[in-house]
Protein backbone atom coordinates (compact mmCIF):
# COMPACT_ATOMS: atom_id res chain seq x y z
CA UNK A 1 0.00 0.00 0.00
CA UNK A 2 0.75 3.39 -0.51
CA UNK A 3 1.55 3.99 3.55
CA UNK A 4 4.45 1.09 3.58
CA UNK A 5 5.90 2.68 0.49
CA UNK A 6 6.11 5.74 2.40
CA UNK A 7 7.08 3.95 5.76
CA UNK A 8 9.93 2.33 4.05
CA UNK A 9 10.96 5.41 2.09
CA UNK A 10 11.09 7.02 5.64
CA UNK A 11 13.06 3.88 6.78
CA UNK A 12 15.65 4.23 4.39
CA UNK A 13 16.14 7.83 4.40
CA UNK A 14 17.09 7.16 7.98
CA UNK A 15 19.27 4.30 7.75
CA UNK A 16 21.21 6.72 5.04
CA UNK A 17 21.70 9.35 7.34
CA UNK A 18 22.43 6.84 10.41
CA UNK A 19 25.34 5.41 7.97
CA UNK A 20 26.84 8.78 6.87
CA UNK A 21 26.66 10.63 10.40
CA UNK A 22 27.34 7.71 12.36
CA UNK A 23 24.90 8.60 14.82
CA UNK A 24 23.12 5.85 16.89
CA UNK A 25 19.87 7.62 17.53
CA UNK A 26 19.24 7.40 13.91
CA UNK A 27 19.82 3.75 13.78
CA UNK A 28 17.67 2.92 16.56
CA UNK A 29 14.72 5.53 15.15
CA UNK A 30 15.01 3.28 11.59
CA UNK A 31 14.97 -0.35 13.77
CA UNK A 32 11.72 0.52 15.63
CA UNK A 33 10.73 1.29 12.30
CA UNK A 34 11.30 -1.57 10.68
CA UNK A 35 9.52 -3.09 13.26
CA UNK A 36 6.58 -1.34 13.61
CA UNK A 37 5.99 -2.02 9.60
CA UNK A 38 6.62 -5.80 10.63
CA UNK A 39 4.24 -5.73 13.17
CA UNK A 40 1.68 -4.23 10.97
CA UNK A 41 1.75 -5.85 7.80
CA UNK A 42 2.39 -9.17 9.99
CA UNK A 43 5.75 -10.44 8.93
CA UNK A 44 8.61 -9.13 6.76
CA UNK A 45 6.28 -9.45 3.13
CA UNK A 46 6.57 -4.88 3.27
CA UNK A 47 10.45 -5.32 2.89
CA UNK A 48 10.86 -8.62 0.57
CA UNK A 49 7.69 -8.64 -1.72
CA UNK A 50 5.99 -11.62 0.02
CA UNK A 51 6.57 -15.38 -1.40
CA UNK A 52 3.54 -16.57 -3.57
CA UNK A 53 1.27 -15.05 -5.26
CA UNK A 54 2.79 -11.00 -5.07
CA UNK A 55 4.11 -11.75 -8.55
CA UNK A 56 7.19 -11.66 -10.89
CA UNK A 57 8.44 -15.41 -11.27
CA UNK A 58 8.80 -18.19 -8.57
CA UNK A 59 6.59 -20.41 -10.81
CA UNK A 60 4.19 -17.98 -10.67
CA UNK A 61 2.13 -17.77 -14.29
CA UNK A 62 1.85 -14.74 -17.33
CA UNK A 63 -1.48 -14.29 -17.88
CA UNK A 64 -2.03 -13.09 -21.46
CA UNK A 65 -4.90 -11.42 -22.91
CA UNK A 66 -6.56 -11.14 -26.56
CA UNK A 67 -10.18 -9.82 -27.36
CA UNK A 68 -11.34 -10.34 -23.58
CA UNK A 69 -10.01 -13.99 -23.22
CA UNK A 70 -7.14 -14.44 -20.78
CA UNK A 71 -5.36 -17.17 -20.41
CA UNK A 72 -2.29 -17.96 -17.62
CA UNK A 73 0.85 -19.41 -18.95
CA UNK A 74 4.11 -20.57 -17.43
CA UNK A 75 7.03 -18.26 -17.51
CA UNK A 76 9.06 -19.37 -20.10
CA UNK A 77 6.61 -21.12 -22.23
CA UNK A 78 7.31 -20.45 -26.19
CA UNK A 79 5.15 -18.24 -27.28
CA UNK A 80 3.53 -20.06 -30.15
CA UNK A 81 2.00 -21.67 -27.78
CA UNK A 82 0.41 -19.61 -25.78
CA UNK A 83 -0.93 -17.70 -28.33
CA UNK A 84 -2.60 -20.39 -29.88
CA UNK A 85 -4.34 -21.08 -26.22
CA UNK A 86 -5.84 -17.20 -26.94
CA UNK A 87 -6.96 -18.22 -30.58
CA UNK A 88 -4.66 -15.77 -32.04
CA UNK A 89 -2.71 -16.76 -34.82
CA UNK A 90 0.20 -14.99 -36.00
CA UNK A 91 1.63 -15.47 -39.95
CA UNK A 92 4.42 -17.34 -40.30
CA UNK A 93 6.99 -17.48 -42.84
CA UNK A 94 10.33 -18.66 -41.91
CA UNK A 95 9.49 -20.39 -38.36
CA UNK A 96 13.27 -19.54 -37.60
CA UNK A 97 12.20 -15.81 -36.15
CA UNK A 98 14.59 -14.15 -39.27
CA UNK A 99 11.93 -12.56 -41.34
CA UNK A 100 9.77 -11.05 -38.57
CA UNK A 101 6.15 -12.00 -39.88
CA UNK A 102 5.34 -13.23 -36.79
CA UNK A 103 6.33 -10.55 -34.63
CA UNK A 104 3.34 -9.87 -31.73
CA UNK A 105 3.23 -7.48 -29.19
CA UNK A 106 3.30 -8.38 -25.57
CA UNK A 107 2.87 -6.09 -22.84
CA UNK A 108 4.03 -3.38 -25.41
CA UNK A 109 7.11 -5.52 -25.79
CA UNK A 110 7.75 -6.88 -29.68
CA UNK A 111 8.23 -10.46 -29.54
CA UNK A 112 9.06 -13.05 -32.56
CA UNK A 113 6.58 -15.99 -31.56
CA UNK A 114 7.98 -18.52 -33.38
CA UNK A 115 11.12 -18.63 -31.21
CA UNK A 116 10.08 -16.11 -28.37
CA UNK A 117 9.09 -17.22 -24.89
CA UNK A 118 6.47 -16.05 -22.39
CA UNK A 119 7.72 -12.97 -20.47
CA UNK A 120 8.07 -13.24 -16.51
CA UNK A 121 4.96 -12.20 -14.66
CA UNK A 122 4.98 -8.10 -14.17
CA UNK A 123 5.54 -7.04 -10.62
CA UNK A 124 2.97 -4.27 -10.81
CA UNK A 125 -0.26 -5.94 -9.35
CA UNK A 126 -2.82 -3.36 -11.42
CA UNK A 127 -0.26 -5.07 -14.43
CA UNK A 128 -1.10 -8.30 -13.36
CA UNK A 129 -4.53 -8.66 -12.20
CA UNK A 130 -5.40 -6.98 -15.72
CA UNK A 131 -2.50 -9.13 -18.06
CA UNK A 132 -0.13 -8.85 -20.63
CA UNK A 133 -2.36 -7.89 -23.58
CA UNK A 134 -1.69 -9.64 -27.09
CA UNK A 135 -1.73 -7.24 -30.19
Amino acid sequence: TTQQLVAVSVLCRLLTVSLYTNNAMYSHIATFIAIAIMALVGSADAFFGGGGDSGGGGGVGTKLTYKGKSVVVKEGTPLKNAVSKLGYKPKYSCKKGDCGSCTVTVGGSRIKACVGKVPPAPKLKSVQEKGLELR
